[in-house]
């Protein structure tokens, strides 16, 4: 088969590439910008501990004011937007140094957190992911901030998803930063290739899972595979579910309920276009490659990519060309919207100017600003609108045809990982769908698993 030659030849390419620092992030970073995030990353990890236990000072004369503020290394591209923020802050508050430290991400991020709240430890203000969030504000780490809002700081004008996500039962404990969405990108230099039409950009035309299927095979061939990303956890998974009438959770998210035909029915889909259809890679193909399913996509080896919305940021910058559409429906048209939090911790000793800070992370000039990358889509509806939407739209970003999905993103049902109460579900549902998807597991055992493990964890958070 000639998909073995081009995976020696991407092998070579991806060497090359990472070479050059491009690892999770746009081809316009530099190695030298990659390298001194790295390295000032290393250096702010080894002094996490002492910065954190210590807190944030105020100096004898009661000028200065000091905030540890602590995230996650996503990229060196996403690393330096939140520093370029940070000095924008601090310049408009000159009382207030922000000491921004970067660090572990995704489960290992959520146990370092939850580790540090329950060793009363936390940073002065903090991403949080949503869907640990609950769990942390559950144990009193968080302050409150439900009476920070007023008319020139609407709750109201955040989009239902991310009101939803921040509200545990009419209180509020994080301000979401932003709203990110799972859609399908796709390479139009493939789909010319192969003579066939693109899809369409607008939700009310969308595709069905069976015509996306009938695309994702047409353009499979011994060189290029059709799609990647239809079994990501991340999100993806959530929005199909949701789409086909199935549910996550119980209305009050204390079981877990994947044993049901709608979910089966998506389950068996994925696997099918992966299997039967010949149309998906595994993700063991991408590891054995060096490749990221984006480097995958920019090199025209996979036409279609399922991923986040965040994934622009990159695709854009590297200059491909580039087209994207909604989800396949398996009945409703839909995507789901999620996003990590900006908390403060309850035991801060500046909250005040810790939620100066707050706002400015959710104000328009740095969210608008990382929205202007493609990194981003705003949670605010007034975002959405006039000059605000100017303001962060880029024609060279986002092009013509995104405009047709700005209520696709504005109205995402909640992502249900978002609002669940144990931050190990995410975890226990790879663990099983791999083994499904990839260890012949059979689907009855695989959701039932997943329900009993799942219900296990939350009865386990819900017990602290």
């Amino acid at each position: 088969m000639r998909k073995k030659v081009w995976m020696s030849l991407a092998l070579t390419m991806a060497v090359t590439t990472m070479s050059l620092g491009l690892v999770g992030c746009g081809s316009s970073a530099n190695s030298d910008t990659a390298a001194s995030s790295n390295e000032e990353t290393n250096v702010a990890s080894s002094s996490t501990e002492e910065a954190t236990v210590a807190g944030a000072q105020k100096s004898e004369s009661g000028e200065k004011v000091e905030l540890v503020f602590m995230g996650w290394e996503a990229s060196p591209l996403e690393t330096q937007a939140v520093k370029d923020g940070i000095a924008a802050f601090e310049a408009q508050h000159p009382n207030i140094t922000v000491s921004y430290t970067p660090g572990l991400a995704g489960s290992e991020y959520n146990a370092k957190i939850l580790s540090s709240a329950a060793a009363g430890a936390l940073p002065d203000v903090m991403f949080v992911s949503s869907e640990s969030y609950r769990q942390i504000a559950a144990a009193g780490a968080l302050m409150e901030l439900t009476d920070k809002f007023d008319e020139n700081y609407s709750f109201d004008d955040f989009i239902e998803s991310s009101r939803t996500i921040m509200d545990i039962d009419g209180h509020i404990y994080g301000i979401s930063s932003c709203t990110v969405s799972p859609i399908v990108y796709y390479n139009k230099d493939v789909f010319d290739a192969a003579g066939v039409p693109y899809p369409s950009s607008d939700p009310a035309k969308c595709w069905t899972i069976d015509e996306f299927r009938d695309v994702a095979k047409s353009l499979t061939t011994d060189d290029v595979y059709g799609v990647y990303g239809m079994e990501s956890v991340a999100d993806t998974l959530n929005a199909q579910i949701l789409s086909n009438g199935g549910t996550r959770y119980n209305a009050d998210f204390t079981k877990s309920t994947m044993d049901t035909p709608e979910v089966k029915e998506v389950l068996e889909t994925i696997k099918a276009i992966r299997v039967d259809d010949g149309s998906a890679p595994d993700s063991s193909t991408l590891d054995a490659v060096g490749m990221s399913a984006a480097q995958m996509l920019e090199t025209g080896k996979v036409a279609m990519l399922v991923d986040g919305s965040w994934s622009l940021q990159e695709l854009a910058a590297s200059g491909m060309n580039i087209g994207m559409a909604p989800l396949p429906s398996y009945g409703k048209v839909l995507t789901t919207g999620q996003a990590h939090l900006h908390a403060i911790s309850s035991t801060c000793a500046h909250p005040e100017e810790a939620w100066e800070f707050l706002k400015f992370l959710s104000g328009m000039e740095y969210q608008g600003a990382l929205c202007k990358t493609g990194l981003w889509m705003p949670n605010r509806y007034s975002m959405y609108e006039g000059d605000q939407l100017e303001g962060w739209y880029d024609e060279k970003v986002h092009g013509d045809s995104y405009k047709l999905m700005l209520d696709y993103f504005k109205d995402a049902a909640v992502d249900p990982g978002a609002i669940q109460k144990s931050a190990q579900a995410r975890d226990i549902i790879k663990e099983e769908t791999d083994m499904f998807f990839k260890m012949d597991q059979d689907i009855d055992t695989t959701v039932k698993n997943i329900d009993s493990r799942i219900d296990e964890a939350i009865k386990e958070a819900m017990s602290k």
